[in-house]
């Protein structure tokens, strides 16, 4: 369970820090963004390019393998 918990911290300050990098870009006025919406089976893909557009696509199904991942090894 602790290592869950460690786990948990981990990804809080990683999000953050990710958060904090966003800013920092896009005051310089460089950044671009993009968003990925699932509802349901459906996603809805938002970008300010297609390749930011590609990005959030693979990145979302990482997290949703990573999510299925965690969810069934709780399960024991």
């Amino acid at each position: 369970m602790v290592e869950w918990l460690a786990l948990a911290i981990v990804l809080i300050f990683l999000g953050i820090f990710l958060i904090v990098l966003a800013i920092l870009l896009s005051a310089r006025g460089k950044a671009e963004a993009g968003g990925v919406v699932i509802i349901g089976p459906l996603p809805i893909v938002f970008g300010t390019s297609q390749k930011v557009a590609t990005s959030v696509i693979v990145l979302a199904i990482l997290l949703t393998l990573l999510t299925m991942f965690l969810f069934l090894s709780l399960q024991k």
